[in-house]
Protein backbone atom coordinates (compact mmCIF):
# COMPACT_ATOMS: atom_id res chain seq x y z
CA UNK A 1 0.00 0.00 0.00
CA UNK A 2 0.83 3.15 -0.70
CA UNK A 3 0.44 6.11 1.85
CA UNK A 4 0.90 10.15 1.35
CA UNK A 5 2.08 11.97 4.70
CA UNK A 6 1.90 15.47 5.12
CA UNK A 7 2.45 17.78 8.63
CA UNK A 8 2.99 21.02 9.21
CA UNK A 9 3.05 22.43 6.11
CA UNK A 10 0.76 23.16 2.92
CA UNK A 11 3.00 21.52 0.53
CA UNK A 12 2.67 23.29 -2.87
CA UNK A 13 3.17 19.95 -4.61
CA UNK A 14 0.08 18.73 -2.66
CA UNK A 15 -1.83 21.89 -2.92
CA UNK A 16 -1.93 21.74 -6.62
CA UNK A 17 -3.92 21.34 -9.52
CA UNK A 18 -1.83 18.40 -10.53
CA UNK A 19 -2.32 16.79 -7.21
CA UNK A 20 -4.32 13.99 -9.19
CA UNK A 21 -1.34 13.04 -11.53
CA UNK A 22 0.91 13.43 -9.14
CA UNK A 23 -0.61 11.17 -6.50
CA UNK A 24 -2.15 8.76 -8.61
CA UNK A 25 -1.07 5.93 -7.53
CA UNK A 26 -1.55 6.55 -3.71
CA UNK A 27 -3.99 4.35 -1.28
CA UNK A 28 -4.05 6.44 2.20
CA UNK A 29 -3.38 9.60 3.03
CA UNK A 30 -1.70 9.90 6.68
CA UNK A 31 -2.06 13.70 8.46
CA UNK A 32 0.50 13.73 11.34
CA UNK A 33 -0.69 17.62 12.46
CA UNK A 34 -0.62 21.19 12.35
CA UNK A 35 -2.46 21.68 8.95
CA UNK A 36 -6.14 23.02 8.47
CA UNK A 37 -8.77 21.13 7.45
CA UNK A 38 -9.60 22.70 4.11
CA UNK A 39 -6.50 21.25 3.56
CA UNK A 40 -7.28 17.93 4.37
CA UNK A 41 -10.67 18.50 2.43
CA UNK A 42 -8.58 19.58 -0.38
CA UNK A 43 -6.31 16.32 -0.50
CA UNK A 44 -9.98 14.21 0.33
CA UNK A 45 -12.01 15.56 -2.73
CA UNK A 46 -8.78 15.71 -5.09
CA UNK A 47 -7.41 12.26 -4.37
CA UNK A 48 -11.06 10.27 -3.23
CA UNK A 49 -8.80 8.18 -1.13
CA UNK A 50 -8.85 7.87 3.04
CA UNK A 51 -7.84 10.57 4.76
CA UNK A 52 -6.77 9.66 9.07
CA UNK A 53 -5.35 12.43 10.70
CA UNK A 54 -4.58 13.51 14.26
CA UNK A 55 -4.35 17.12 15.77
CA UNK A 56 -0.79 18.97 16.46
CA UNK A 57 -0.52 22.18 18.83
CA UNK A 58 -1.40 24.29 15.91
CA UNK A 59 -4.32 24.68 14.02
CA UNK A 60 -7.05 23.66 16.60
CA UNK A 61 -10.14 25.84 15.05
CA UNK A 62 -11.79 22.77 14.87
CA UNK A 63 -10.60 20.68 17.81
CA UNK A 64 -12.95 20.93 20.22
CA UNK A 65 -15.47 19.80 18.02
CA UNK A 66 -14.04 16.40 17.27
CA UNK A 67 -12.99 15.97 21.14
CA UNK A 68 -16.46 16.98 22.70
CA UNK A 69 -18.13 14.25 20.02
CA UNK A 70 -16.38 11.68 20.97
CA UNK A 71 -16.67 12.49 24.67
CA UNK A 72 -20.52 12.49 23.69
CA UNK A 73 -21.49 16.45 23.65
CA UNK A 74 -22.14 16.53 20.36
CA UNK A 75 -25.08 19.52 18.80
CA UNK A 76 -26.05 18.83 15.27
CA UNK A 77 -24.23 21.31 14.27
CA UNK A 78 -21.12 19.99 15.58
CA UNK A 79 -21.83 16.88 14.09
CA UNK A 80 -21.85 18.06 10.21
CA UNK A 81 -18.59 20.17 11.17
CA UNK A 82 -16.87 17.22 12.85
CA UNK A 83 -16.93 14.93 9.20
CA UNK A 84 -17.07 18.56 7.04
CA UNK A 85 -13.62 18.03 5.89
CA UNK A 86 -14.15 14.10 4.61
CA UNK A 87 -11.09 13.32 7.00
CA UNK A 88 -10.91 10.70 9.70
CA UNK A 89 -9.71 11.59 12.78
CA UNK A 90 -7.89 8.72 14.87
CA UNK A 91 -6.54 10.44 17.52
CA UNK A 92 -6.61 8.42 20.96
CA UNK A 93 -8.39 5.22 18.32
CA UNK A 94 -7.41 2.41 16.31
CA UNK A 95 -8.48 2.02 13.14
CA UNK A 96 -8.56 -0.87 10.06
CA UNK A 97 -8.02 0.36 6.84
CA UNK A 98 -7.90 -2.36 4.37
CA UNK A 99 -4.97 -4.44 6.20
CA UNK A 100 -3.39 -1.76 7.94
CA UNK A 101 -4.18 -1.37 11.52
CA UNK A 102 -3.65 2.49 12.32
CA UNK A 103 -3.54 4.18 16.15
CA UNK A 104 -3.06 8.02 16.37
CA UNK A 105 -2.31 10.57 19.02
CA UNK A 106 -2.24 13.87 18.24
CA UNK A 107 -0.58 16.79 20.65
CA UNK A 108 3.11 17.81 21.73
CA UNK A 109 4.50 18.08 25.08
CA UNK A 110 3.21 20.40 27.09
CA UNK A 111 4.88 23.56 27.19
CA UNK A 112 2.33 26.50 27.91
CA UNK A 113 -0.54 25.01 29.10
CA UNK A 114 -2.80 25.28 25.33
CA UNK A 115 -4.66 23.08 24.26
CA UNK A 116 -3.72 19.54 23.30
CA UNK A 117 -0.68 19.70 25.14
CA UNK A 118 0.29 16.68 27.10
CA UNK A 119 3.10 15.44 29.82
CA UNK A 120 4.78 12.85 29.61
CA UNK A 121 2.49 10.80 32.08
CA UNK A 122 -0.63 12.33 30.35
CA UNK A 123 0.54 10.70 26.68
CA UNK A 124 0.94 7.25 29.43
CA UNK A 125 -2.76 7.98 30.33
CA UNK A 126 -3.49 8.38 26.15
CA UNK A 127 -1.90 5.15 25.25
CA UNK A 128 -3.56 3.42 27.30
CA UNK A 129 -6.69 4.10 26.19
CA UNK A 130 -5.77 2.21 23.23
CA UNK A 131 -4.81 -1.10 24.64
CA UNK A 132 -7.90 -3.15 24.82
CA UNK A 133 -8.20 -2.70 20.75
CA UNK A 134 -4.65 -3.28 20.64
CA UNK A 135 -4.80 -6.33 22.67
CA UNK A 136 -8.01 -6.96 20.03
CA UNK A 137 -5.76 -6.84 17.48
CA UNK A 138 -3.06 -9.11 18.73
CA UNK A 139 -5.87 -11.73 19.39
CA UNK A 140 -7.93 -11.83 15.89
CA UNK A 141 -5.10 -10.36 13.49
CA UNK A 142 -2.21 -11.62 14.55
CA UNK A 143 -0.31 -8.49 15.43
CA UNK A 144 -1.10 -5.38 17.75
CA UNK A 145 -0.48 -2.54 15.31
CA UNK A 146 1.20 -1.56 11.89
CA UNK A 147 1.21 2.06 11.88
CA UNK A 148 1.19 4.44 14.88
CA UNK A 149 0.61 8.37 13.58
CA UNK A 150 1.43 11.46 16.42
CA UNK A 151 2.36 14.66 16.09
CA UNK A 152 5.17 14.62 17.95
CA UNK A 153 8.67 12.79 17.62
CA UNK A 154 9.64 10.23 20.11
CA UNK A 155 11.66 11.26 22.80
CA UNK A 156 15.55 11.81 21.34
CA UNK A 157 14.86 10.53 17.91
CA UNK A 158 14.44 13.09 15.60
CA UNK A 159 12.99 15.81 18.59
CA UNK A 160 14.73 19.01 19.64
CA UNK A 161 15.67 20.05 22.85
CA UNK A 162 13.25 23.61 23.25
CA UNK A 163 10.39 22.64 25.62
CA UNK A 164 7.83 22.91 22.48
CA UNK A 165 9.52 20.29 20.31
CA UNK A 166 10.98 17.80 22.67
CA UNK A 167 9.69 14.05 22.04
CA UNK A 168 7.52 11.77 24.22
CA UNK A 169 9.56 9.31 26.19
CA UNK A 170 5.73 7.25 26.61
CA UNK A 171 6.19 6.70 22.59
CA UNK A 172 9.87 4.59 23.03
CA UNK A 173 7.77 2.59 25.66
CA UNK A 174 4.46 1.74 22.78
CA UNK A 175 7.26 0.78 20.09
CA UNK A 176 9.14 -1.98 22.03
CA UNK A 177 5.69 -3.22 23.55
CA UNK A 178 3.57 -2.96 20.53
CA UNK A 179 6.19 -3.02 18.29
CA UNK A 180 4.77 -1.01 15.24
CA UNK A 181 5.96 -1.39 11.72
CA UNK A 182 6.16 2.29 11.49
CA UNK A 183 5.72 5.48 13.62
CA UNK A 184 4.92 8.59 11.79
CA UNK A 185 4.78 11.71 13.33
CA UNK A 186 5.41 15.63 12.09
CA UNK A 187 6.11 18.95 14.67
CA UNK A 188 9.92 18.54 13.47
CA UNK A 189 10.57 21.06 11.10
CA UNK A 190 13.12 19.86 8.04
CA UNK A 191 14.20 23.31 6.40
CA UNK A 192 17.42 21.05 5.25
CA UNK A 193 15.33 18.65 3.34
CA UNK A 194 18.21 16.66 3.41
CA UNK A 195 18.29 16.42 7.10
CA UNK A 196 16.94 12.81 8.97
CA UNK A 197 13.67 11.81 8.13
CA UNK A 198 13.77 8.16 8.92
CA UNK A 199 15.65 6.26 11.70
CA UNK A 200 14.75 2.88 12.69
CA UNK A 201 14.22 2.04 16.62
CA UNK A 202 13.75 -1.52 17.32
CA UNK A 203 11.18 -3.03 14.84
CA UNK A 204 9.76 0.45 14.11
CA UNK A 205 10.88 2.61 11.13
CA UNK A 206 10.07 6.51 12.72
CA UNK A 207 9.79 8.74 9.71
CA UNK A 208 9.23 12.47 9.86
CA UNK A 209 6.27 13.69 7.71
CA UNK A 210 6.89 17.21 7.91
CA UNK A 211 5.49 18.53 3.84
CA UNK A 212 4.91 15.30 2.51
CA UNK A 213 6.55 12.13 2.52
CA UNK A 214 5.52 8.80 0.55
CA UNK A 215 5.67 5.49 2.57
CA UNK A 216 5.45 2.37 0.66
CA UNK A 217 4.55 -0.49 3.28
CA UNK A 218 5.60 -3.25 0.48
CA UNK A 219 8.71 -2.58 1.10
CA UNK A 220 9.05 -3.17 4.51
Amino acid sequence: MKILCVSDQIDPLVYSSAIRERFADVDLVLSAGDLPLDYLEFIVSSLNKPVFFVFGNHNLEEYRYYTHGDLGFESGWESINRHASGAVHIGSKVKREGRLLIAGLGGSMRYNRAENQYTNFQMYLEIFKLIPRLVFNRIFRGRFLDILLTHASPEGIHDLPDPCHRGFRAFLWFMRVFKPKYLIHGHIHLYDLSAVRATTYQNTLVLNAYSHYIVNTEER
